[in-house]
């Protein structure tokens, strides 16, 4: 929207510019040059009328006196020619090439010429039209100015309002905002809000069912499991202390395919989704894997970055140690972690790299499925892992097989976003190492 408000601005300017400034230019050539002509005309009748008193009172007529009519001055006359009523003729200084001539017959037949230089009277027209030109393009470049500020002004609450739609699309609570002095944009923010409190209600009520569910559904299995077990203790018969086994077992198995499903409620309610800036969990896993890589003789190289995506701090940074400890095991060379964008959405790509032979041909296509692997692991880590950036709103790819290079795609933040003004960003945790053979 900024481009295009500027875009729309400075074409407008252009055409206001062509419109009025090339007309305004041409109008100024020739008023210069309609004066200096009318100036020329005005000096030979003067210069006549003068000549002729001093003829018709019978005083000299030389050179000498003609070249008081002439100046070096830009613009005056260089040359003036006298045809008296008797035949003489007499002139002075040099007719430039090319000129503008003025001419003027006296009562009495003196007849009068007088030429400028045309490339003066034609210097002086372009200075005028300079000056209009300069002034058109001050024009521009405050128009230009204003656009940009403009443009700033409408397209920066549009970014807060982006911005705001991710985190409560995250789960997070209200950002905050100020009005835009848009009236339009201000409804959309007010509209928005309300939407997050109502959102925010509506999440508050379903963590609080699972809360609930998960006590009222552990509370009866508990005592379920606690009346199995004394009776499997108290009996004496094996048919019901096999029996009594199998239903704990069941009882176990139940409880686990609860906390898996309320598990699954928490991720999809987005509740530890936050603004992570890169640099803290890079610096993080700096500090963890540095010693390792110096022991392997290798290199772990980092690339700096001041980007902030929306992701779970722990989760991520589990994802980042499971594919550093990927490449540690499987890969070759100097591994480097770099964060870049991706595309024009805002989105940022984590890049883990290597210079080792890469995926075997044979698994590529089946990377992240549990339990697949090259022999060296349990085949987990990088199915966990994809589960964890999946979670996050993002994805996990392998971009390159030989040499492997893994991207994790996150949503970012604009950087137009005062992020200390929209939300606060959370606090790094630092969650313990997942190790992977995957």
């Amino acid at each position: 929207m900024r481009r295009r408000v500027l875009g729309a601005t400075l074409s407008a300017l252009a055409v206001a510019m062509v419109l009025l400034g090339i007309p305004l230019g041409i109008f100024a050539f020739q008023l210069v040059k309609g004066d200096s002509l009318r100036a020329l005309d005005s000096r030979t009748a003067t210069a006549a009328r003068a000549i002729e008193v001093r003829y018709v009172a019978g005083e000299p007529l030389d050179g000498s006196i003609l070249a008081n009519f002439l100046s070096s001055s830009t613009g005056a006359p260089r040359y003036i020619a006298v045809t008296l009523p008797d035949g003489r003729k007499m002139s002075a200084g040099t007719e430039p090439q090319p000129s503008f001539r003025g001419s003027f017959v006296t009562d009495s037949g003196v007849v009068v010429i007088m030429a400028i230089s045309r490339s003066e009277v034609f210097w002086e027209a372009a200075r005028a039209v300079g000056l209009v030109l300069a002034v058109g393009v001050v024009a521009v470049l405050a128009g230009a100015a204003m656009a940009s500020w403009q443009a700033n002004r409408l397209a920066a609450p549009l970014v807060y309002l982006a911005a705001s739609a991710e985190l409560i699309g995250s789960g997070q609570t209200r950002p905050k905002l100020k009005p835009s002095g848009v009236e339009e944009i201000d409804l959309v923010a007010d509209e928005l809000a309300r939407s997050a409190d109502r959102m925010a209600a509506r999440l508050s009520a379903e963590r609080q069912f699972a809360a609930d569910a998960s006590h009222q559904l552990r509370t009866p299995l508990t005592a379920l499991s606690m009346r199995l077990e004394e009776i499997g203790a108290t009996t004496t018969q094996d048919e019901v202390r096999v029996e009594v086994e199998a239903s704990l077992e069941q009882i176990e198995r139940l409880v686990g395919v609860v906390d898996e499903l309320l598990g699954r409620t928490r991720r999809t309610l987005g509740s530890g989704t936050e603004l992570v800036m890169l640099s803290d969990v890079f610096e993080q896993q700096r500090s963890e894997w540095s010693a390792a890589f110096t022991k392997a003789g290798r290199k772990l190289r980092w690339g700096e970055t001041d980007a902030t995506v929306f992701a779970t701090p722990g989760g991520l940074a589990q994802v980042l140690a499971t594919l550093i400890e990927n490449s540690l095991i499987h890969g070759g060379g100097t591994t480097t972690v770099v964060a870049r964008a991706s595309g024009a959405s805002h989105a940022m790509v984590i890049e883990v790299r290597d210079q080792g032979e890469g995926v075997p041909e044979e698994i590529a296509s089946r990377i992240f499925e549990r339990a697949v692997t090259s022999g060296k692991g349990t085949g987990l880590g990088l199915a966990l892992a994809r589960d964890l950036v999946t979670a996050d709103g993002g994805r996990l790819e392998l971009s390159q097989r030989v040499p492997a290079v893994f991207s994790v795609f996150l949503q970012g933040v604009p950087k137009m976003v005062d992020l200390d003004t929209v939300v606060s960003h959370g606090k790094q945790e630092s969650p313990r190492r997942r190790r992977s053979g995957g």
